[in-house]
């Protein structure tokens, strides 16, 4: 859900054809499978559109190539922090919400979002929700970083 739900926060704020949103999971599990009915149909609520979906592995290459990390959960965190391959990789890896004020000072422990799978409806909502009230700092981190990085290219010409 979150791929989704941060790809439209960006895409309103126009940096859609500046930044890539992707997922994977941490083990090879679910991949190849479809999005979980139940997070499918609390995005479509939002009109958000998932059909296309198919879980993946996270690839090590990732590391060099993706500028932001985000951990849904304490045991994803913990995954990739010691699979990081060194300091720069490490400083990209963040909880998803600790971009969420609400969460400003708590313990990573705290930052976790609980798997939903194992539960309803309702646990999908609640994970949408506790998704949601991080978007608008991470889009605010993206449109920091972008702005730094445009400043910078501008710089060196």
């Amino acid at each position: 859900m979150a791929e989704f739900m941060l790809a439209a926060a960006l895409e309103r704020e126009g940096l859609d054809g500046l930044v890539e949103v992707d997922s994977a999971g941490t083990t090879g599990y679910e991949a190849g499978r479809p999005i979980d009915p139940r997070a499918a149909r609390r995005l479509a609520a939002a009109q958000l559109a998932s059909e296309n979906h198919v879980a993946r592995e996270w690839d090590p290459r990732w590391f060099s190539e993706r500028d932001l990390i985000l951990a849904l959960d304490i045991d994803h965190y913990a995954w990739l922090t010691e699979a990081a391959p060194g300091r720069d990789a490490l400083n990209k890896i963040r909880m998803l919400r600790s971009f969420d004020p609400a969460m400003a000072g708590r313990d990573r422990l705290d930052q976790g979002i609980e798997d939903p799978w194992y539960g309803g409806h309702a646990d999908f909502d609640a994970v949408w929700h506790q998704i949601h009230s991080a978007l608008p700092g991470i889009v605010d981190h993206i449109k920091s970083e972008a702005l730094r990085d445009t400043g910078l290219q501008r710089q060196a010409r």
